[in-house]
């Protein structure tokens, strides 16, 4: 696979690797980011990249590990403007006809650590396996079942009490 099998690839990727990269940053500017960061990254290991037996969750272990790096520098604390919700979302995390509980959904998501929110991410947007998302996060399955499991009870709270939530469904 060459140049062209990654260009075929990429597009037929791209709107669930933007999908996932939302979810993990809570900010579609920020996620298109990522996803050309993610892309550059396996773009230039394309020869290995293609050779891996499953090259969706290569990609994703890409995905997670440049999320995280960037959460690490301040950079990614910076607000060039004030976040807009979108409301192009409406798949995401709510029955249709539930916008404001899609927007909670959102903003709780966007309060978890980031291992937390990737985990959650991972195990139930991908549809991961616990053994395939440590293998992403690079951790143990332990370390998943507690990240998952701390990142839901977070999750639960944070949606059982709307004062934590911002009022406009923002994420903050």
């Amino acid at each position: 696979m060459g140049e062209t099998g990654f260009v075929e690839f990429a597009q037929s990727r791209l709107n669930g690797l933007r999908r996932a990269a939302y979810l993990l940053c809570g900010d579609w500017d920020r996620g298109d980011d990522l996803v050309q960061r993610t892309l550059t990254d396996v773009y230039a290991q394309w020869g290995r990249a293609s050779r891996a037996d499953n090259i969706d969750a290569y990609v994703r272990k890409v995905l997670v590990h440049r999320f995280i790096d960037a959460r690490r520098r301040g950079w990614s604390r910076v607000r060039l403007v004030d976040p807009v919700a979108d409301t192009s979302l409406r798949e995401l995390a709510a029955p249709a006809d539930d916008a404001a509980g899609r927007l909670d959904v959102r903003a709780a998501l966007a309060r978890l650590a980031p291992r937390q929110r990737a985990a959650l991410v991972l195990r139930f947007l991908c549809d991961m396996s616990v053994e395939d998302t440590a293998e992403t996060l690079n951790c143990s399955t332990g370390t998943v079942k507690s990240q998952t499991s701390d990142g839901l009870a977070m999750m639960r709270r944070l949606l059982s009490d709307p004062a934590d939530l911002p009022t406009t469904g923002r994420a903050r």
